[in-house]
């Protein structure tokens, strides 16, 4: 019957791991790689079998609750050509054009709705949305980039720059090997304060498990360079046992 329908229950229970996901402010992962953050391209490339979340249920979760319109506006993208299929899913785009936060996924529900799921209406859509996509990701790289620039001139307080760096790095969807680099680079500058480089460490769990081990590893594999530095890989030593603890109690 799920299956008959276009939702399943696979599906369902991707849309609940997603809804937990929002809650805990963690980001989606691709299923099966649980070290590849979920980046809006991925939804938007038809290619890409993507499991749990190519169902309408785990789409309409995605289009209406994600906190970033890049990924909200992607997951409407793949949503649409969907509401051909049968009523149902007609009326969970329904529910996505009147529900959703964002003002785009709305318009771009509306449109594709007012051409009756024409595939020329929806191709321009998703061609929009990627336009979108790309726009606003270099808008959130040089807001990080001024926010960097401002912190070493101090015309951005550390605090500030901490809280910004991982709202924009979250909400650009960014790569997890660029979120390593930057933050290895971080982490071991020499010119970067140690009260910066532990404000970082307490929002490090911000980050996906696997991304956030790699970056631990990362720092207590290089060689410490000064006294700061050692100081820091012994606060991740202690945090890479927590996490060991965690995990074996699980």
């Amino acid at each position: 019957m799920a299956g008959r329908l276009g939702i399943t229950n696979q599906g369902l229970e991707t849309a609940l791991k997603i809804k937990e996901s929002y809650k805990k402010r963690m980001p989606l992962c691709i299923p099966g790689e649980e070290s590849r953050i979920l980046v809006p391209e991925n939804l938007m490339n038809a290619s890409l079998n993507l499991n749990g979340l190519e169902d309408p249920i785990a789409l309409a979760v995605m289009a209406t609750r994600d906190p970033e319109s890049p990924m909200a506006l992607a997951a409407s993208a793949r949503l649409s050509p969907l509401g051909s299929t049968n009523k149902l899913i007609e009326g969970v785009v329904h529910i996505v054009g009147q529900t959703s936060k964002h003002p785009l996924v709305k318009k771009c529900i509306h449109l594709v709705q007012e051409s009756a799921f024409n595939p020329s209406a929806i191709s321009a859509v998703q061609r929009s949305a990627a336009q979108f996509i790309l726009k606003t990701r270099k808008q959130y790289t040089n807001a990080l980039r001024q926010n960097l620039y401002g912190l070493m001139n101090g015309n951005v307080a550390p605090r500030e720059f901490v809280q910004e760096f991982f709202q924009l790095t979250e909400a650009g969807n960014m790569r997890h090997d660029i979120r390593k680099k930057l933050l290895l680079s971080l982490m071991l500058s020499r010119t970067v304060r140690p009260s910066i480089k532990f404000m970082m460490l307490e929002n490090l769990h911000r980050m996906p498990a696997p991304v956030r081990r790699s970056i631990i590893e990362g720092v207590l594999k290089t060689e410490p360079l000064d006294h700061h530095v050692a100081v820091i890989q012994e606060e991740l030593k202690w945090m890479a046992k927590q996490e060991q603890l965690y995990r074996t109690a699980h």
